[in-house]
């Protein structure tokens, strides 16, 4: 009888469960596929943040009334400017305008960074105040580690030819840097005003001996800038190099070449934001040490005309090198692949040579940048090293999946080993009596030395 009342009292429930208005990431047709559901509550559920990552931005008919998609353009402590790309329908008079947004806690418990560059899911808009919240970030095609920018289609290295003069060590590892990424990237310098031509034909023919083919341009006298501009129509184009060699004044001098009109909605974004988007602050030279300040605080990208975005980012002068391994540098070296192909077919006796002087090495150490291959060989097999006794060679993720209700997968942070991990009842008396043990240890060699200087 109580398993009869039990049934009853449910099926009487089941009317009052119907009429519950459910959120729309969790709506069930009786119609639908498993395919389509998961892909509804993988586009809509708050918890599903590993497989929204994968997937490219939803459709704008998909979004709920406080939701939009766009870009993260900048980044200042702990908030965010994201241009609105797409929104919900009878929302779209916000597209190409702007949000104020910070991140949600649970991207930051599993450790998911959003970078700027990122395509991200803003939820909680609030329209009057133009603020949201960054829930989720979708695909990435790139991502440069420093500086720290996400979907980039080419790099410019930049470097001055005088004021700061360029260092070939430096030089060398924005190269090697840059060659591990993947990305197009293209070598200018600049400051061809501080220097005479034969200095400008030394560093053209140096660079064509590395394998590079540089331009030369000056921003004060707002020459050699054509050519720039017809590679970066339409792209994200990170501008890289050290402190004090004109990135900013190059980013202001490109974009006042482009003559906003004011109808243009870049020309608003620009006008309402001009702290985050618009002319970049430009310093001087230090003239103790003859390098630069840093100016640039923080990553920005700064839209133009033709649908493009210039990065500003702060000058460093040392890259990490962190995606460079002991194997994949050599192929970050024009000098080391020219050798590989003109002795093809015949190759280095062992797969993995790394270059040294090898039995059978078909590299040789004749050329200008060799030594700088070595030092960076040297830093890479010790940063390795180290990594291999930190971590071994297996890592778990830092992120668990837990199956929740109706089967959605939800992501959780995983806790660090023995970090969190309650200590035992038994550990505890064992210590304690391990503590009186000693005592005891320590009283009876008290009373063994009393008892030999009594004798």
């Amino acid at each position: 009888m109580p398993l009869l009342h039990s049934t009853a009292a449910a099926a009487a429930a089941l009317p009052r469960l119907a009429r519950l208005r459910l959120p729309r990431g969790l709506l069930l047709r009786r119609a639908s596929s498993h395919a389509h559901l998961g892909q509804l509550q993988q586009r809509h559920h708050p918890r599903l943040l590993p497989a929204a990552a994968s997937l490219p931005p939803p459709p704008p008919e998909e979004l709920l009334p406080n939701q939009a998609t766009g870009l993260v353009a900048a980044s200042q402590a702990n908030f965010m400017r994201v241009i609105v790309g797409s929104t919900p329908p009878g929302q779209d008079h916000h597209s190409g305008g702007d949000l104020l947004c910070v991140v949600r806690a649970l991207l930051k418990k599993i450790r998911r960074r959003v970078l700027v560059g990122d395509r991200v899911l803003v939820g909680a808009v609030d329209w009057a105040d133009r603020r949201g919240m960054i829930e989720d970030v979708f695909e990435r095609r790139t991502e440069v580690a420093d500086p720290p920018v996400a979907n980039v289609d080419r790099l410019v290295l930049l470097f001055s030819l005088d004021q700061p003069q360029p260092e070939p060590a430096t030089l060398t590892r924005f190269l090697v840097d840059a060659e591990s990424t993947g990305i197009p990237f293209v070598l200018v310098f600049n400051k061809v005003e501080l220097v005479d031509d034969q200095t400008i034909s030394y560093w053209r023919d140096r660079m064509k001996s590395w394998g590079y083919d540089p331009l030369f341009l000056s921003v004060d006298q707002k020459s050699g800038l054509s050519a720039l501009e017809e590679m970066l129509e339409g792209q994200t184009t990170v501008i890289v190099g050290p402190s004090g060699v004109g990135k900013s004044s190059l980013i202001n001098a490109l974009r006042c070449c482009q003559n906003i009109s004011e109808e243009d909605p870049i020309h608003k974004l620009v006008e309402q934001n001009s702290k985050w988007f618009g002319e970049q602050r430009v310093g001087t030279v230090s003239k103790k040490s003859g390098k630069g300040k840093h100016t640039t605080r923080h990553v920005s990208l700064l839209p133009i005309v033709g649908g493009g975005f210039l990065a500003d980012t702060p000058g460093f002068n040392q890259p990490s090198l962190m995606k460079v391994t002991k194997k994949g540098l050599a192929e970050t070296f024009p000098e080391i692949r020219k050798m590989l192909a003109e002795n093809e077919p015949s190759k280095c006796l062992f797969n993995d040579c790394v270059h040294l002087g090898e039995r059978g090495c078909v590299v040789k150490g004749d050329w200008e940048r060799y030594p700088y291959y070595l030092q960076l060989l040297d830093e890479i097999k010790i940063r390795e090293s180290f990594q291999l006794r930190t971590f071994g060679t297996k890592r778990e993720g830092d992120v668990r999946y837990k199956t929740g209700v109706m089967g959605v997968k939800q992501a959780e942070p995983r806790l660090e080993l023995k970090k969190h991990r309650r200590v035992s009842r038994k550990k505890i008396n064992q210590s304690i009596l391990d503590d009186i043990d000693d005592e005891l240890d320590e009283d009876n060699w008290f009373d063994v030395k009393q008892r030999s200087r009594k004798r």
